[in-house]
C-alpha cells in the first residue's frame, strides 16, 4: 500500500484558551499545523478530491475546536482535533496535531509554546478518546 502526507501548515486563530482568567477574557494567537497520512495514489490517478483529505474540511474543524471552545490547555485542543479528524476523515490513517501558542505568559521573552499529540487508526479502528 503506498503512503502519502497531506499537511495543513500554520492555520492562525484568535481564541481564549489558557489557565489563567486574563487568557480566556482577552485571548491571544493561536497556530495549528495538521499533518495527515494516507493513501492518496487513487485520488491522484484521477485528480478526485473524493479520494483523499479534503484540507479545507480539516481547516474548518480545527477552527471550530479553537473558537468554539474555551480550554486550560493547548494540549486539550490538540488531542481534540487529532481525534475529530480521524472520525470524520475515513480514509485518513494517523494524524498529527501541532499546536502553538504564540507569546505565552511565562514569566518573561518567549516566542511560543507548542504541543504536538498524534494518533492513528489500529486494524482500522478508531483510537479511544
Amino acid at each position: 500500500m503506498s503512503k502519502g502526507t497531506v499537511r495543513l501548515v500554520n492555520a492562525v486563530f484568535y481564541a481564549h484558551h489558557g489557565v489563567m482568567q486574563e487568557e480566556h477574557r482577552i485571548g491571544g494567537r493561536y497556530e495549528v499545523d495538521v499533518e495527515m497520512q494516507l493513501d492518496f495514489s487513487s485520488a491522484a490517478k484521477a485528480d478526485d478530491l473524493t479520494k483523499t483529505v479534503d484540507y479545507e474540511h480539516v481547516y474548518a474543524l480545527a477552527k471550530e475546536i479553537i473558537l468554539n471552545n474555551k480550554f486550560f490547555l493547548i494540549e486539550r485542543l490538540a488531542y481534540l482535533m487529532a481525534h475529530r479528524m480521524l472520525q470524520e476523515s475515513p480514509r485518513v490513517e494517523s494524524v498529527q496535531v501541532t499546536v502553538r501558542k504564540v507569546n505565552p505568559p511565562v514569566g518573561g521573552p518567549c516566542d511560543r509554546a507548542e504541543t504536538i499529540y498524534r494518533c492513528e487508526r489500529t486494524n482500522g479502528s478508531l483510537p479511544e478518546s
